[in-house]
């Protein structure tokens, strides 16, 4: 099964192109641009995610299609109102898959390299984990209420080609009732900051409702500095994708308690014992 998302890899390659020549001709001295080392990580972790992520997409379609048979409903495609449903419990599903991923270190250690990048333009995008096996559990329930498996996929390509336009410092604010709503460049760039009133805000996919909703929304204010609070000054993809599982190990192996170890694996990221 070949994920949706990949037949529009040309043309998110061709936007990338067209944004840096933005900045090379129409420069703006408050935004970062591109930097040639750091957008060669973001294409490259971008490519060993897809390489990862094809094949693991055939165990996905495997466990939904078992939940699917054995559920007692079977929602009908052809109803436009399954469609609406499917767009919200679909965000609904990424804002907690989102969120727990910023929340729960040993999560956080996959999701961590989509942080990465101290620069915020189109590449960032493509910088993604190679460990996408974290995301199953949270979709699991679309396929036990029914949802065809074809149609979770195809939901979940365009919920992240919709985030793929997120990633720009070239879009301001936009119309007041689609920042309401919406999740837009202005409320991503925010949840890429490592400024303290922005750190672990404003998780939703497409939509921004389940933020305001569950106390997790931050407006754009001061400028934002992007990066982690402590950068990896790297560039090497594969330190990229597993610097954090490194971190983690050597925490594990210097804990005195299972407790301790417990909170190095499932507390927050930067979780030390107290005693």
């Amino acid at each position: 099964m070949i994920p949706a998302v990949l037949y529009a890899v040309p043309a998110f390659l061709l936007l990338i192109v067209m944004e840096f020549l933005s900045f090379r001709f129409l420069p703006d001295d408050e935004e970062r641009g591109y930097e040639a080392r750091d957008t060669a990580t973001s294409l490259s972790m971008g490519l060993g995610s897809q390489i990862i992520g094809v094949p693991w997409k055939l165990f996905t379609a495997v466990a939904f299609a078992g939940l699917y048979v054995i559920s007692p409903v079977k929602l009908d495609p052809h109803d436009w109102w399954v469609w609406v449903l499917l767009f919200f419990v679909d965000d609904l599903a990424y804002y907690w898959f989102h969120r727990l991923h910023h929340e729960v270190r040993v999560l956080w250690a996959g999701h961590v390299v989509h942080h990465s990048s101290q620069f915020f333009n189109l590449s960032t995008a493509l910088r993604q984990s190679w460990t996408p096996m974290t995301a199953l559990p949270f979709w699991l329930g679309l396929a036990a209420l029914g949802f065809p498996p074809w149609m979770i996929f195809l939901q979940q390509s365009i919920s992240l080609a919709y985030q793929f336009f997120l990633h720009t410092e070239r879009v301001d604010r936009m119309w007041r009732p689609i920042e309401w709503f919406f999740n837009t460049p202005s409320h991503h760039r925010v949840h890429h900051g490592s400024n303290d009133p922005y750190l672990d805000r404003n998780y939703g996919g497409i939509l921004i409702i389940w933020d305001r909703l569950f106390r997790s929304f931050e407006p754009e204010g001061e400028t934002v500095r992007y990066g982690l609070t402590s950068n990896i000054q790297t560039y090497n993809p594969l330190k990229v994708a597993t610097h954090e599982y490194a971190a983690i190990w050597r925490d594990l192996r210097g804990a005195r308690s299972w407790r301790h170890r417990a909170g190095y694996l499932f507390g927050p990221p930067g979780w030390q014992p107290t005693a």
